[in-house]
């Protein structure tokens, strides 16, 4: 079989503030997408999902890169560009998950998105459950420092339990604690439980993916007195991250709001 060049036609563009790609802000900026004319009917119904798959051509990058290390810490190791979400790469074709906030006739009001100003759109496709894997296997590639990885567990947390609630925010603070002890979160042996909130579990069971089973490493017990999460990895230890109870803890050091009880 020979492999014929395929055309593509844009379906429409982005509208952003942003035009230059290396000044897009990590997670993107409010934007819209302007559909032609043309492929307007194409939206019936699409405001019937509160989140949309956005492909696009990301026009700026370079075609020419096929190894490089991630962009969120060029310190780490080299990657094939097919095992990174990079912009660049022989098709610069991004996928974009973003939340539709409404519909404005041919154009489509944008949450965020990390796509500059006039980046032609391919295709657009709703989220929907079986877009769900709960605790995929990936890469371990954590950013070159710590309140860019804290601004990327935060929008995660967010993703997965839709309000920025006070306990949403305990629980990003203890899963970085944990996160730089044990390395990935999604590490099927670190076993994971929770006594405090329901938020506070929801959020961290969020962030590490630990299922109740297969394999079984979470738990949680209710409590409206302790706010506490257990961490414990074989060969590596256990840790123990308890609030001592401050409301303004986002920006103090952990061990003034923690008490952390580590064993190795």
């Amino acid at each position: 079989m020979s492999l014929e060049n395929i055309c593509l036609n844009p379906v429409g563009h982005v509208v952003s503030s942003i035009k230059i790609s290396r000044e897009m802000p990590a997670g993107g900026v409010p934007a819209a997408i302007e559909i032609l004319p043309q492929y307007e009917s194409a939206l019936l119904r699409i405001e019937e999902n509160s989140h949309i798959w956005i492909l696009s051509w990301f026009h700026q990058s370079d075609r020419n890169k096929l190894v490089t290390p991630p962009g969120v810490n060029h310190d780490l190791p080299e990657y094939g560009v097919f095992a990174l979400r990079s912009a660049s790469r022989p098709n610069p074709i991004a996928i974009s998950i973003a939340k539709l906030l409404k519909r404005e006739g041919n154009r489509l009001i944008l949450d965020k998105l990390d796509a500059v100003d006039n980046t032609p759109v391919i295709d657009i496709k709703p989220y929907f459950e079986n877009d769900i894997i709960f605790s995929p296997r990936t890469s371990y590639i954590p950013g070159n420092n710590r309140e860019y990885r804290q601004n990327q567990m935060l929008r995660r947390a967010i993703a997965h339990h839709q309000e920025e609630c006070l306990h949403l925010q305990l629980a990003v603070r203890m899963a970085m604690v944990a996160e730089e002890i044990f390395g990935h979160l999604n590490n099927p042996d670190l076993n994971v439980s929770v006594r405090g909130s329901a938020c506070l579990a929801d959020t961290i069971q969020g962030l590490s993916r630990a299922r109740l089973a297969n394999p079984p490493r979470f738990s949680f017990v209710p409590s409206i007195t302790v706010q506490q999460t257990n961490w414990d990895l074989a060969d590596k230890g256990t840790l123990t991250l308890t609030w001592l109870g401050q409301s303004d803890f986002m920006e103090l050091a952990d061990e003034d709001f923690l008490n952390i009880d580590f064993e190795n």
